[in-house]
């Protein structure tokens, strides 16, 4: 799994998430849209069952024509959709246009023409909607009403397809939208890695070449040449360490089982050494509940996410003066280090973007020490990293949760 770049799983998860989601979007629009369509059709089949019953009282004679002639007028208005009345044989009623509604003929078509174009239009009716049958007071059939649906009801029935066009594009461009994110993160990483080799080499380097003109310096012979071996021993050993740790970067790593006290405690041996350098005087606290407690870990790129952690807290205090301590609990089922200052705090937007690439509270720096915390610690450890709590003027407290696989408990 790569520390700097989304790998190629996590960007087809993301992939089908979208993709499942605009499904279920589809599928919800298409559910609903079907509802509405039946819905529709029912309506429009009750308007021409009710316009069938007052057209057949229209012939009884014991009801008022010009009533009845009002509601068939009424009714008419109502329909919008191709209706067409038949005798019991299926046979267009004559003249056509009094039988017939929303439906149109040409002028120039003769009587002929137009009873061939409403038998076509039966046909095709009957594939799709039963007719509505009349019948009279003798049980014999009156009339037969056929009819199809609005166009409504078929702009209705392409409205999912359209939709389904649109929810695609939105998760496409939403797809574009987090790839261009995720190459501006990338871009702010790549920046900020190599400004970080180049920092964390210059420090050792710089202090090689001081040891090697204290060589050549004619006074070699009154300082302690163990001292000078030992110093520049170490500086070889950061070297080969910062050399390592970058080398760990976009590889498989492994993880081996070790002391997590005695980790921290090399860590902060040699982050103390360093301090009376920084013109500041910062007391480190080590608060543990055991001697021992075992964690697989990849020791290297844990120790550059401690390190990070501690040189953060180092650079929030602002004073002469301060205080960091670190803290490890222990459960059945997890080992949390919480490392505190009483630095100058964030406040709650900062304590969202924090761990973002490029996100940086001090006016100098590149604002990647954090993201490489998160990401050696979620992506190489399967473990989690977050801010416990942080108060402007008073400090702030970070925890890394590793899982227990070997509890002292």
């Amino acid at each position: 799994m790569s520390l700097l770049i989304v790998t190629h799983t996590n960007k087809w998860q993301i992939k089908i998430i979208l993709i499942l989601v605009a499904s279920l979007i589809v599928f919800l629009i298409l559910i609903l849209t079907n509802k509405l369509v039946s819905e529709l059709i029912q309506r429009e089949k009750e308007s021409v069952q009710l316009f069938a019953d007052v057209y057949r009282r229209y012939t009884n004679l014991n009801t008022n024509p010009e009533d009845i002639d009002f509601l068939v007028t009424k009714l008419s208005n109502l329909i919008k959709f191709p209706m067409i009345m038949t005798d019991e044989n299926d046979e267009p009623i004559y003249p056509f246009e009094s039988y017939t509604l929303n439906i149109y003929f040409d002028a120039k078509w003769t009587t002929e023409k137009k009873r061939n174009y409403l038998k076509k239009m039966i046909e095709d009716i009957k594939k799709d909607y039963p007719p509505i049958v009349v019948y009279n007071e003798n049980g014999e059939i009156f009339a037969k009403f056929y009819y199809t649906h609005s166009s409504l009801i078929e702009r209705l029935r392409y409205f999912p397809l359209i939709e389904m066009l649109v929810a695609f594009a939105f998760v496409y461009f939403v797809y574009l939208a987090y790839k261009n994110i995720k190459k501006s993160e990338e871009s702010k990483l790549w920046v900020g890695m190599a400004k970080e080799a180049a920092h964390q080499l210059g420090t050792p380097l710089s202090s090689l070449l001081a040891w090697l003109e204290i060589i050549k310096s004619p006074e070699i012979k009154e300082l302690p040449q163990e001292e000078i071996i030992r110093e520049m021993e170490q500086d070889i050993i950061r070297l080969q360490t910062i050399s390592e740790r970058f080398s760990k970067i976009g590889s498989k790593t492994e993880k081996i089982r070790i002391n997590l006290i005695e980790l921290i405690d090399n860590i902060v041996e040699y982050f103390t050494k360093r301090m009376p350098h920084l013109g500041k005087k910062v007391n480190i606290i080590k608060n543990y509940p055991n001697k021992q407690i075992f964690c697989d870990i990849n020791p290297i790129l844990f120790s550059w996410a401690i390190e990070n952690l501690l040189k953060n807290s180092f650079e929030a205090i602002e004073n002469k003066e301060g205080k960091i301590e670190i803290r490890i609990q222990e459960s059945r089922k997890k080992v949390q280090i919480l490392i505190s200052d009483n630095g100058k705090g964030m406040t709650s937007k900062q304590k969202r973007l924090a761990f973002q690439p490029g996100f940086t509270t001090k006016t100098r720096g590149w604002g990647i020490g954090l993201t490489f915390c998160k990401r050696i610690i979620e992506d190489y450890h399967n473990s989690r990293i977050y801010i416990k709590e942080s108060t402007l003027g008073k400090g702030s407290t970070f925890v890394i949760e590793l899982p227990n696989k070997f509890p002292n408990l």
